[in-house]
């Protein structure tokens, strides 16, 4: 009877996975590997679109530690052309300032400044209350202005609503710009550009930085070179000039006399009276 009863539980335990305390096991073990698993591959996932959305910018190519560039930067605010911005207080710590006359200089320090790192929104940074963004823009000491603002009274554009625009010209010669597409930050500086910050009513016409700043701009790029200069000091190579012109000697033989003297030829006369002449 005993033994009938124990065959009867085995097949019950088989036919239904194993014992009581089988079945009320959790498999953690599983479900852990599947929490490290999830948690793995989201991580994986922000990583990379973390890295998509901000890549790095090459610090090769120029403008290079050894250069310096300038452009001119203007900055219209509904209408209005602010004044240039003052020169740079930090120029001990980058290369990228204002010269207060409406030139950029462009003069990398470190990598962090060269090549594709030096940008409008590079200079921005480093300079104290300046603001830019793809939806504000701020001039020092004054007012930020964002995107579907409307235009405070006393300017030309009162009333109607603005937004950011950056439009840059590729150098001073050029008579066509482009407005910088996406975010205004990362617009490369080109070497004699031109710039201009606006918060404008869309679809309206910017202008240039200011003529005189323009002025300045081409003066600077004419000062010297955009390279500083390696070449040695000039030497003097020309030798002294020494005179090879001989004395004068005079060949001039002294004069003589070769007239001869005079001999008179004069026979003395003789007389020839015939005898018996009276």
């Amino acid at each position: 009877m005993a033994t009938n009863q124990t065959g009867k539980w085995v097949q019950r335990a088989a036919s239904t996975g194993g014992g009581k305390t089988y079945r009320g096991q959790t498999p953690v073990n599983y479900y852990a590997a599947l929490v490290i698993i999830c948690v793995v591959g989201f991580a994986l996932i922000v990583v990379s679109r973390y890295q998509l959305s901000h890549t790095s910018a090459s610090s090769s190519g120029p403008p290079t530690t050894q250069q310096v560039w300038h452009a001119a930067l203007g900055i219209d605010i509904c209408g209005t052309i602010e004044p240039n911005l003052p020169a740079s207080t930090n120029k001990s710590q980058t290369g990228l300032i204002a010269d207060g006359n409406g030139v950029l200089t462009i003069a990398p320090k470190n990598s962090s400044e060269s090549g594709a790192n030096a940008t409008l929104g590079k200079f921005v940074q480093g300079y104290k209350g300046l603001q830019l963004t793809n939806s504000t823009i701020q001039y020092p000491g004054k007012p930020v202005y964002s995107n579907g603002q409307f235009c405070p009274k006393g300017t030309p554009d009162a009333g109607k609503a603005g937004v950011v625009i950056v439009y840059q010209w590729p150098n001073f010669t050029s008579k066509s710009g482009s407005q910088t597409p996406g975010d205004p930050q990362s617009l490369l500086f080109t070497n004699g550009q031109l710039i201009t910050m606006a918060f404008v009513p869309a679809g309206t016409t910017i202008p240039k930085p200011p003529s005189q700043a323009i002025t300045n701009l081409i003066t600077a790029a004419n000062s010297g070179p955009t390279v500083p200069s390696t070449t040695a000091p000039a030497t003097a190579t020309t030798a002294p000039v020494t005179s090879t012109t001989a004395p004068v000697t005079s060949t001039t033989a002294p004069v003589t006399s070769t007239t001869a003297p005079v001999t008179s030829t004069t026979a003395p006369a003789t007389t020839t009276t015939a005898a018996g002449s009276k």
